[in-house]
């Protein structure tokens, strides 16, 4: 996974549907193509990333899955 994140955001240890809320809230002040990297370890993570972005418009740039812990880089529509 690329690291060239303008911002990352650590919601590991938070279960649905806090990580998507507050990668939500960590994307507002990001300028539009601001890249954002969540990490997580909610299983349902893998499900509700996706959907976010799907919903939100934003880009789900890359998804990787090390050690039980989910990397999610978003670029910002």
């Amino acid at each position: 996974m690329s690291s060239a994140a303008d911002q990352e955001l650590d919601a590991t240890g938070l279960k649905c549907p806090m990580p998507v809320l507050r990668a939500r809230r960590a994307l507002k002040p990001l300028a539009v193509g601001a890249r954002l990297l969540v990490r997580a370890d909610d299983p349902a993570s893998a499900k509700d990333f996706p959907a976010f972005c799907e919903t939100t418009g934003h880009v789900l740039e890359d998804v990787a899955e090390v050690e039980g812990e989910f990397r999610f880089l978003i670029r910002k529509a």
